[in-house]
């Protein structure tokens, strides 16, 4: 039986039919799917029915033409379809000036023709492990907007204490270049906060980057973060420009920014302190203009702990610290959550409007949910699909079910072994997920790594379990 692929789909646009045949043999390792056309707007068509967890577009179609102007044109499309698609773009005229021009019209990242195996592998994964935190995270602003009938001034919802402090400190910090750190649980917003932070900021107009430190392989850290110039190392075909200097005027997300290794953090610290970065084998260093956004979900006593987190590092990170609270702390926003998430759902999927009654709603309020409002959004869009009739029963929402009583066997003349214990694989599975987040903190890049998964698969079974 073949083991199951980290991600579902991949959409590869490229004029050359030898380039898609590659990119498909190559790509299958991490995809279950991996689509590849010559017609850029078939791509953006099957976008109106599939959700990519990454797409590749080659950046020029016709005969001659290497300004990538084309290319730039079918991604301003994708992106109007699907503002969240992330995007690589393939060109076979790489540089510095090109991947700007990309960062700038909305790509994620770009690769260059002929491609490093390793290379492409790096960055399409790290592409749809994007993508995957952007799908988990709670509905964009634009979204909620639209539901609510009036123009949001926040994705953040909730009407808590919790919340109204955590608006409060975007609302001061965001118009400043001061560095900000976000601390939280997973699942309670981060990359939100994040997105609000920039969207308010002086650097509006430029790009948001966002980095996962946790998906970006130790051996491509300088490369991806700093850059690296032609023949720098064997794979280096071309310059290469870093996701610091790609930032360069706009806002730099460094997402689970606790997972970075110990030897690693004095390198992003010097080109923090300096505002400078040097590509891998360039003799001069490039300044970069960039304001740090960075997120956890370490708890503080292990963020303070210097055998995990360098303390100068994280001075350099926290001028202002923004926690979020988890649901459990803000309950009374749940009610107001549930209502924005069916609501969004029932339209999405063209489902008749269910009332929820208020012991089921009751119940709800009144469970911890471990995966915080991403947890609360699954459940939503679940109960939304699978409930029937005329109201939402709590059997719609994947709540944990109380384990069932013992068995206890009748007393027998002669002894026997005792009862196996329970050999479901789903609640044994769930078991082991759970036992694995707590054992971290709720730390997704480790327990996924104790459990032999991918972080995406591991979201895939947490959201199977309702965890």
């Amino acid at each position: 039986m073949r083991s199951a692929k980290p991600f579902e789909l991949c959409i590869v646009v490229d004029d050359d039919e030898d380039i898609l045949l590659a990119a498909r043999m190559l790509l299958r390792q991490l995809f279950a799917e991996v689509v590849t056309t010559q017609a850029p707007q078939e791509a953006l068509d099957l976008m109106a029915t599939r959700t990519p967890d990454a797409i590749l577009l080659d950046a020029n179609f016709a005969r001659g033409a290497t300004d990538g102007a084309e290319g730039f044109r079918w991604l301003g499309r994708m992106i109007e379809r699907d503002p969240e698609a992330v995007i690589v773009l393939i060109t076979a005229h790489g540089g510095v000036q090109t991947a700007v021009a990309a960062m700038k019209h909305g790509a994620t990242d770009f690769v260059s023709k002929p491609w490093s195996n390793e290379r492409l592998l790096a960055t399409v994964r790290t592409a749809a492990a994007l993508r995957n935190s952007r799908r988990a995270t709670t509905v964009e602003k634009g979204k909620v907007a639209a539901i609510a009938g009036a123009h949001s001034e926040t994705p953040l919802l909730g009407q808590s204490p919790g919340i109204a402090r955590v608006l409060s400190l975007i609302e001061r910090a965001a118009p400043t270049d001061a560095n900000v750190l976000i601390l939280g649980e997973n699942g309670t917003g981060k990359e939100l906060v994040a997105r609000e932070l920039h969207r308010l900021s002086a650097r509006a107009s430029g790009v948001m980057l966002s980095v996962d430190l946790g998906a970006i392989a130790e051996n491509l850290f300088d490369s991806e973060l700093f850059g690296h110039v032609k023949g720098a190392f064997t794979d280096a075909r071309g310059d290469r420009i870093g996701r610091l200097q790609a930032a360069d005027g706009g806002t730099l997300f460094l997402d689970e920014v606790g997972n970075l290794p110990l030897h690693l953090q004095p390198k992003l610290l010097t080109a923090l302190e300096q505002r400078q970065v040097t590509p891998v084998g360039a003799n001069r260093p490039v300044p970069i203009d960039v304001r740090v956004v960075s997120a956890t979900n370490l708890p503080p006593d292990q963020l303070s702990d210097e055998r995990r987190f360098r303390q100068d590092l994280l001075f350099r990170l926290n001028t202002v610290e923004i926690e979020l609270p988890p649901l459990r702390e803000r309950r009374e926003d749940i009610p107001l959550l549930l209502d924005t998430f069916i609501a969004a759902y029932s339209r999405k999927y063209g489902k008749p409007a269910r009332g929820l009654p208020p012991a089921v709603l009751a119940e709800l309020t009144a469970y911890d949910w471990p995966g915080n409002v991403r947890a609360l959004r699954h459940a939503a869009e679940r109960a939304v699909i699978l409930a029937d009739g005329t109201s939402f029963s709590l059997g719609d929402f994947p709540l944990p079910r109380a384990a069932a009583p013992a068995v206890v066997a009748p007393a027998r003349t002669n002894p026997v072994e005792a009862a196996p214990g329970d050999l479901n694989l789903d609640r044994a599975e769930r078991q082991l997920i759970e036992t694995a987040l707590k054992k971290h903190a709720f730390n997704i890049s480790n327990a996924a790594a104790e459990l032999g998964l991918t972080r995406g698969t591991l979201y895939r079974r947490m959201e199977k379990h309702g965890l």
